[in-house]
């Protein structure tokens, strides 16, 4: 059974920094892509950062120079270091594992966590 699950989010005033942390368990062969996606109520979800299993990353405009994702493919997990908070980085932030390759079978699986939420305060 593969189960992805988040943690590190928190109340931070502006200009601080927080990590999220998503970690995927389970019988796993390799993970293609890792990335954070962020809702706030009554908006679409949006990708934050992602990060490929061949060491590419991708930003959102917003957060490119503040966030950096980071992988350890050992151990099927995904960091998102956030500096300089703003106010309008509160969301709730989700994990997501895409083609993950279940070890035994040729299947791959999408996973999401259920979502970390981060609030900055001004």
């Amino acid at each position: 059974q593969i189960r992805l699950s988040e943690s590190g989010g928190g109340s931070v005033q502006a200009g601080g920094s927080l990590t999220l942390s998503c970690t995927v368990s389970g019988s796993i062969a390799s993970i293609n892509a890792m990335a954070w996606y962020r809702q706030t109520p009554g908006r679409q979800r949006e990708l934050v950062a992602e990060a490929t299993n061949y060491g590419t990353t991708n930003y959102d405009d917003s957060v490119k120079g503040r966030f950096t994702i980071s992988r350890d493919n050992a151990k099927n997990a995904a960091y998102l270091q956030m500096n300089s908070l703003k106010p309008e980085d509160t969301a709730t932030y989700y994990c997501y594992a895409d083609k993950i390759a279940v070890l035994g079978t040729p299947h791959t699986i999408d996973s999401w966590g259920r979502g970390t939420l981060v609030t900055v305060s001004s």
